[in-house]
């Protein structure tokens, strides 16, 4: 009699079901990791410098690092790695304006080296005669023409700068685009961002 009661007893107890939630753990056996410490697995640890020399290398690497980033950074033309005379709406819109154009001005110093390589060749006399007349002849005509082109860019980048950028300043904008017109377009600095006739240059991958 006794047995039977303590197995019928036994039987109608309910038996307690284990919640991986109430204890903290998930199902795959193991932490959720939080997120601050997922992200400082990831990142590479830094080592800190042994002895002075090694700190003084670090330096350097990081110097040099930096002066790559700003001379990238120039030659792309972003703003906050330009000089203090490149910077500015108004500089930037005398660059694009003389970039999108082939002006007299970027051929000059092309000329002129071609004309001085031509007048040392050994010719003929009669030949040599004729080219130093070509070259006494034809330099003061590229300068007068360079000159006209440049008072042209000054005054049309002015012009331009004056009703795009409304209270700008505008000190040595003309001169600024004049002499950018007489470089050679490789030699330009910062770098062309558009090609002649306005379109932008395309990005090298």
């Amino acid at each position: 009699m006794f047995r039977r009661r303590t197995q019928s007893t036994t039987d109608d107890s309910p038996v307690p079901v284990e919640d991986p939630k109430a204890q903290g753990t998930p199902a795959k056996g193991r932490p959720t990791p939080k997120r601050s410490e997922a992200q400082g697995r990831r990142r590479s640890p830094v080592t800190a410098p042994s002895n002075r020399k090694e700190a003084y290398k670090q330096a350097r690497e990081r110097d040099r690092l930096t002066r790559d980033r700003a001379r990238e950074g120039m030659l792309r033309g972003e703003e906050k790695y330009l000089p203090a005379r490149d910077r500015g709406p108004v500089r930037k819109l005398a660059r694009d304006f003389v970039d999108s154009r082939r002006l007299p001005g970027q051929y000059f110093l092309p000329a002129v080296l071609l004309i001085m390589l031509a007048s040392m060749v050994p010719f003929p006399p009669e030949i040599r005669k004729w080219v130093l007349t070509l070259y006494t002849m034809s330099l003061p005509l590229v300068m007068i023409l360079v000159l006209v082109s440049s008072f042209y860019v000054a005054g049309r980048v002015k012009k331009e700068a004056a009703a795009r950028h409304p209270g700008e300043n505008l000190k040595g904008v003309g001169f600024y685009a004049a002499m950018r017109s007489s470089q050679i377009r490789r030699l330009r600095f910062p770098k062309p961002v558009v090609l002649p006739g306005g379109k932008p240059v395309p990005v090298k991958r």
